[in-house]
């Protein structure tokens, strides 16, 4: 039976020109493992994603999924939530408890399993992947690839037919990738459970595919075993032949008749019947050269320690780097690899020991000195470096401080762009990129402030075999102009190919160093899949092309021309709903359009539950319940601004990320007006709620005004004029959306602070000082009212001016993070 049925699947991201994958058509029988590959941005991850409602990603999508016969949207949440497994990229992103048991325990909890069902599954799950001596460990002191083996055991434990991983051991080192992949393995073959898994690094997960699916630029170009899509890559010379498994590689590069091997039990083989027929070279020359050049970097007994009463993660760490060297650090996860990285950058201080960038003290550069032309540096984490809206703002970012004119600065963005193969992403939002286009854009950044020192945490993560050749040459070029490079990798075929230098962590120092050859043929366990294969008849050799060379023959890369490739069609026809949002100001999105304006009978209905029926609910408890019972006057008008609120999902379920984006919005009123509480009526709720209002409609800026009155009286202290300050900032977020809707309200900053302040004073100010009245006087007249507003006016100018000022700070980049967030997710307007 079939696991999945996709039938001409098509889909493209809001606001592009592109498909992400364009028509796929493709059968996945219950129980097979199937491997996706390609190049960075190819679209395996999107398609992954389309096989699960709740992942899919918000865009323009024709063509049909089935799982088990059924169409997808039309299977329960409930059912594919339990049948269908996802195990995302990166460890701490999916963790969401703080104990190994708990986090075992939450998804059967979600789907309210019995107490004596969850103790069952657990207790199994944990005996099934052997993880019985950390069950009660924090998750915080798990290793990376236990965190990850962690997340696989969370997700088996609800018992999915079926399991997609996206690039899961991406961030593991090779040991702990090999374990983790060989846990798939056992999954499939004893469970039967369908893995569909994508993945860069294919040494280990083809040999144990039963199918293997070769995407590029959105479309499958090769389907089969693994040795079916190699061999059909090699027909086609394409760049992708370079990530097939080393003994794949080699078969290719040398002229034989004998049958490819794909592991490297078979690659040995392989090597013993062709150095029966063929003469080979056995000693290989050891490259090994004293650099007689000054370290550039010099870290002499090197002490640290994340805490004072904590573990020390380097201990005695002694490095040394060279002008025009790459060297690469390798080594297990948690051996203070990033740490050491961290140091050098002087990100953290050790508590003991020197460190010196160019013979001079790191402690005495300033942090201007020491990131102009003296460092650059790529984190593990691509996104921590990004900050513009776009790729092409965040290389310009890179370059504002430099005093170049506008010609020199887009000479060099687009010089850098061609580079690292970005010039199509420019105008893409740069977390909007696939994790390999990140990794690239990231390292634009750094490569545009021309460092001496270039320090790379995990620089090959996500790339594929392709741009890894391309990162090789930049580094080697950079190495040639006498940059040096240290880089922290899991990648040691990469530091096996492109390294000058190796060097080992182990428990906080160095326990071994040396050129590549020397350093991985000296290794039993952590080399090289071509050490392990060709050491029996060659012991030096430690990459493909040492084997395929000693042997004669010539590594065949499958390089192609540009011309070669297939040609990418443009997506569906834009129209003008689909382009990005213009920044706030912009006369594109600076007020409605006209055809836009008509208010939708929701709205309607809203105004009149808002205008009336509210209004009443207040009236009510303060002349028929004496005002004592205002927390249930409360509830009741939250449940009459949820009526028409709900309007909304008319036709359709809710998804969670649309309630989640108004409940964060809430927080961040309570948040504000917690944060401001020293200071008296300056609070910013009403600039939050008129952002609201403006970005998510009128019923939305009730709801968040009225939410955040209620919620944030629990610290403030709750009282009978609740619910009437939720009605005032509720009818303030109302209107803002009101107006923005009918075109009388503009999104730029002098119009939202002229409202905001004028309806703060004028409505929010009214409201609170007649409630008062209301409140205390069992006969109010007209001049007590009067009274009231007079004696509020010095509380109601604080407020009002608190608004403006919060309004000129937060509106423009609230409301473009808020755009982006509707763009990407398709959110209700």
């Amino acid at each position: 039976m079939e696991a999945f049925s996709i039938e001409r699947l098509t889909f493209a991201y809001p606001g592009s020109d592109q498909f992400a994958i364009q028509d796929i058509s493709l059968s996945i029988r219950e129980g097979e493992f199937i491997t996706l590959c390609g190049n960075s941005g190819c679209g395996k991850s999107t398609l992954l994603k389309q096989l699960k409602t709740e992942l899919a990603p918000h865009g323009k999508r024709s063509g049909q999924v089935r799982y088990r016969g059924m169409l997808l949207e039309e299977v329960e949440r409930r059912v594919q939530v339990s049948e269908i497994g996802y195990v995302l990229q990166s460890p701490d992103n999916q963790i969401v408890t703080d104990k190994v048991w708990h986090e075992l325990a939450f998804g059967l909890e979600s789907l309210g399993c019995s107490e004596s069902e969850i103790r069952r599954r657990v207790a199994e799950t944990a005996s099934f992947f052997g993880i019985q001596q950390w069950f009660h460990k924090k998750v915080t002191e798990l290793s990376g690839g236990q965190k990850q083996l962690l997340n696989l055991a969370s997700v088996m434990v609800m018992q999915p037919k079926v399991l997609l991983l996206d690039e899961p051991t991406s961030q593991l080192d090779p040991i702990a990738a090999t374990e983790f992949l060989g846990t798939l393995g056992k999954i499939n073959r004893e469970l039967g459970v369908t893995i569909l898994l994508t993945e860069h690094r294919l040494e280990e997960a083809l040999p144990m595919s039963d199918r293997v699916i070769v995407m590029d630029e959105s479309r499958i170009i090769a389907v089969g075993t693994p040795k079916e899509a190699g061999k059909r890559l090699r027909e086609l010379r394409h760049e992708m032949f370079n990530a097939m498994p080393t003994p794949m590689r080699v078969y290719a590069g040398i002229d034989n008749e004998l049958e490819c091997p794909v592991t490297v039990r078979e690659g040995r083989e392989f090597l013993h019947q062709l150095a029966e027929t063929l003469p080979y070279t056995k000693d290989l020359i050891s490259d090994h050269t004293a650099n007689a050049n000054k370290p550039s970097i010099e870290l002499d007994e090197i002490w640290f320690k994340y805490e004072r009463n904590a573990v020390d993660v380097l201990k005695g760490l002694r490095l040394k780097a060279y002008p025009g060297e790459i060297h690469a650090i390798v080594g297990g996860n948690g051996t203070g690899k990033t740490t050491a990285i961290s140091l050098i950058a002087g990100i953290r201080k050790p508590y003991r020991g020197k460190i010196k960038l160019h013979g001079k003290a790191a402690e005495k550069y300033s942090d201007s000195e020491r990131f102009s032309r003296l460092l650059g540096v790529l984190p593990q984490n691509p996104q921590a470096i990004f900050v513009g809206k776009t790729v092409e703002k965040d290389l310009r970012d890179m370059l504002s401080g430099r005093k170049l004119d506008k010609d020199t600065i887009k000479e060099r963005i687009q010089s850098i762009a061609q580079l690292c193969e970005l010039e199509h992403l420019l105008d893409r939002h740069p977390y909007d990129l696939s994790g390999g286009e990140q990794q690239r854009a990231a390292l634009a950044k750094v490569l545009l402030l021309e460092p001496t020192i270039l320090l790379l945490d995990e620089p090959t993560k996500g790339l594929d075999a392709g741009y890894k050749i391309k990162l090789a040459e930049i580094l080697r070029r950079l190495a040639v102009q006498g940059t040096t490079i240290v880089m922290v990798s899991h990648d040691i075929d990469f530091c096996a190919s492109y390294a000058d230098r190796c060097s080992m962590f182990f428990d906080g120092t160095i326990v071994s160093e040396g050129n590549p050859r020397d350093f991985f043929s000296g290794n039993r366990y952590y080399t090289t899949a071509a050490n392990r294969m060709a050491r029996d008849l060659i012991p030096l050799a430690v990459t493909a092309d040492d084997i395929v060379q000693a042997f004669g023959g010539k590594e065949d890369t499958g390089e192609r021309s540009h011309e070669d490739r297939p040609k990418v069609i443009p997506a569906f026809p834009r129209t003008t709903s689909d382009s990005l949002p213009s920044t706030v100001g912009d006369h594109a999105n600076d007020q409605m359009p006209v055809e836009h304006r008509a208010l939708p009978k929701r709205t309607l209905s809203a105004m009149m539950m808002i205008l009336l029926l509210i209004p009443l609910t207040i009236w009510f408890g303060i002349y028929y319940l004496d005002d004592r019972k205002y927390y249930f006057i409360s509830m009741l008008v939250i449940l009459e601004t949820l009526l028409p609120f709900a309007l909304i999902y008319e036709g359709r379920k809710p998804q969670a990320k649309e309630l989640v984006t108004l409940a964060v919005m809430c927080g961040l009123g309570v948040a504000g007006r917690m944060a401001f509480f020293m200071i008296p009526q300056f609070k910013p709720v009403v600039a939050i709620v008129i952002v609201s209002g403006v970005a998510f409609g009128a019923e939305a800026g009730f709801l968040v005004g009225a939410v955040t009155g209620f919620v944030s009286n629990y610290y403030f202290g709750q009282g009978p004029w609740t619910p009437w300050q939720m009605f005032a900032f509720g009818m303030i977020g109302f209107l803002a959306g009101l107006l923005f809707k009918k075109g009388l309200l503009r999104r730029n900053r002098i119009a939202l602070c002229l409202f905001g302040g004028i309806t703060t004073f004028a409505l929010y100010g009214t409201i609170m000082n007649v409630s008062s009245v209301l409140m205390t006087q069992n006969k109010a007249t007209f001049e007590m009212f009067i009274v009231a507003c007079l004696r509020g006016v010095p509380f109601d100018l604080i407020h009002g001016a608190a608004t403006v000022i919060f309004l000129l700070l937060l509106a423009k980049p609230m409301l473009e993070k808020l755009d982006r967030i509707k763009l990407k997710y398709g959110l209700m307007d």
